[in-house]
């Protein structure tokens, strides 16, 4: 069963005396079969938690380590996170154009799984995976994310999850630009995907998709670390109250280092 553990994860942003300290002593385990919800407000350091563990250049890990399954995922590659079984939704997807959805999701499928699966399965399991994502079957032949509608860009995501199966993912900001209908869809696409087998860390401002992906923790971001933990009624006490008393107390935590 798939275990992502972070341990006292400190990254850092920028060069010479331009460097800032992002995350500053991070401590997170996931494991299969549970759905962690990550929320903070803007610039907490949730969606740099994000990309230090897909691998992303920009963002340097100072000290500690993350692991899968035992395994160091810092040492690896971005490729080769992806193949031991890590899968990032981005916030913003990036344009491709030139390379339609069909493709990136055969190429990706083909990398993760390590051979080509057959054109006619492939074909079959794309077709019931847009099914799922109420996707129109012609976007399959638009290039990758271009001109896509921001709750596009995020059913493609999705459905990337769906296709390529990870052991475990990390959604930063999934739900944001969606309306009520692209939200459902999409919380359902998680919660087919987060079964005993797969862990999610959710990562995200608001409680609205927690309306339908139950998360079974909350963790609070603030100032870079993880300030409170708890269940479900932590983020229904989020929702009534907001972050300020937890902004305040990573504050004072600040202070006194």
């Amino acid at each position: 069963m798939a275990t992502l553990e972070i341990r006292d994860l400190h990254v850092s942003v920028g060069d010479g005396e331009g460097t800032k300290e992002i995350l500053r002593g991070v401590d997170l385990t996931v494991k299969a079969g549970e759905t962690h919800a990550i929320m903070g407000p803007n610039g907490s350091g949730k969606s740099t938690l994000a990309y230090a563990v897909a691998g992303h250049p920009k963002y340097d890990v100072t000290s500690g380590s993350v692991t899968l399954d035992g395994e160091d995922v810092l040492g690896m590659s971005v490729d080769e996170r992806a193949r031991a079984g890590l899968f990032l939704a981005m916030q913003y997807p990036v344009e491709v154009p030139g390379v339609s959805v069909s493709n990136f999701l055969r190429t990706a499928v083909t990398a993760v799984r390590g051979e080509a699966p057959k054109l006619r399965d492939f074909a079959k399991e794309m077709k019931r995976a847009m099914e799922d994502l109420s996707i129109d079957p012609a976007f399959a032949q638009r290039s990758l994310n271009e001109g896509f509608s921001g709750g596009e860009k995020k059913r493609h995501e999705i459905l990337q999850l769906e296709m390529l199966k990870p052991k475990v993912a990390v959604l930063d900001e999934t739900d944001s630009g969606l309306d009520v209908d692209a939200l459902k869809v999409v919380s359902e696409g998680v919660n087919r995907f987060s079964t005993g087998e797969t862990g999610v860390l959710l990562i995200t401002h608001y409680t609205r998709i927690l309306r339908y992906v139950k998360p079974d923790f909350v963790h609070v971001f603030s100032g870079g670390r993880i300030v409170a933990e708890g269940g479900p009624e932590l983020a229904d006490e989020l929702e009534e109250h907001g972050y300020e008393k937890y902004a305040a107390a990573s504050s004072q935590a600040g202070a006194a280092l």
